[in-house]
């Protein structure tokens, strides 16, 4: 089995404005998730989150800790949410077997000390914060969630929103998924920040030709990156984050910071985007 990492660093909007592609990439892009028998992290330095995937395959796979946790066990200071991306699969906590079914959650609060994923066909997608409190594991289906209808085809953004999290007691995390109708590919337009707390976004559901412009930046010095089929991108407090496919998409959204307030939000005008 392999845990491997790595880390980025904070990036201020002056610097993130003078960035070619190839710079927005290697800061803001989070690639190669998903390998078949290993666990992979992306540490952020901001609010400390982490963004990781694990694809079990025909064995099981351990939760191990990283050195940027700075503890002895993963989730010694941390909570956990795995979102199953994949086929139905098994999370095993303290001995305790939560069969997680395809887009359902497994919320798994700080001090838990032995957490397996397993499943053959499952692939787990992960979303870790720094936690002062303990709170239960919890599932968490899709079957659950609250769901926003919203949009419309003129406008190509009809689209469903699953909110996860708003009965889950968590210290910080606040997750949750957008898929699309056919024909539709906008997100998150109006666009809008919350200086209060980062985001990250993972774009899946793409068919192997197809990719999303991802809009990220200042309102006024927006920058863009091409994403493909299972990437993600950490997005600052300071930036937009929007986009548009050239087909239908899903992607999982999730938050760490001050607080789990879903509207913590500051709108940004359509006038305002430059």
């Amino acid at each position: 089995m392999t845990t491997d990492y790595d880390i980025r660093f904070a990036i201020d909007p002056v610097s993130a404005a003078t960035m070619n592609t190839a710079e927005l990439r290697e800061h803001f892009l989070v690639d190669d998730l998903f390998a078949e028998g290993a666990v992979n992290w992306t540490y952020t330095h901001y609010d400390r989150m982490a963004v990781g995937g694990a694809v079990p395959g025909g064995k099981p796979l351990l939760l191990e800790t990283i050195k940027p946790t700075g503890t002895a066990g993963f989730l010694d200071r941390r909570e956990l949410i795995a979102v199953n991306i994949g086929s139905a699969g098994t999370i095993v906590v303290d001995g305790q077997d939560h069969e997680v079914g395809e887009r359902d959650m497994l919320y798994i609060g700080m001090g838990a000390k032995d957490v397996r994923f397993a499943g053959q066909g499952a692939k787990y997608y992960l979303l870790s914060a720094p936690a002062h409190a303990s709170h239960p594991t919890t599932l968490l289906k899709q079957a659950g969630a609250k769901r926003l209808d919203l949009g419309s085809a003129e406008t190509a953004n009809e689209r469903s929103i699953f909110q996860y999290t708003n009965d889950l007691k968590s210290c910080q995390l606040v997750v949750g998924l957008t898929s699309f109708a056919p024909g539709s590919v906008w997100n998150t337009m109006p666009a809008h920040i919350h200086d209060r707390r980062m985001e990250a976004y993972l774009y899946f559901d793409l068919k192997p030709d197809a990719f999303v412009v991802h809009l990220m930046g200042e309102p006024e010095e927006t920058r863009h990156l091409i994403m493909r089929n299972e990437q993600a991108v950490i997005s600052p407090p300071w930036s937009i984050h929007s986009g548009a496919g050239t087909g239908a998409y899903t992607f999982i959204w999730a938050m760490a910071g001050d607080n789990v307030d879903y509207t913590d939000a500051e709108k940004v005008e359509m006038g305002d985007l430059l």
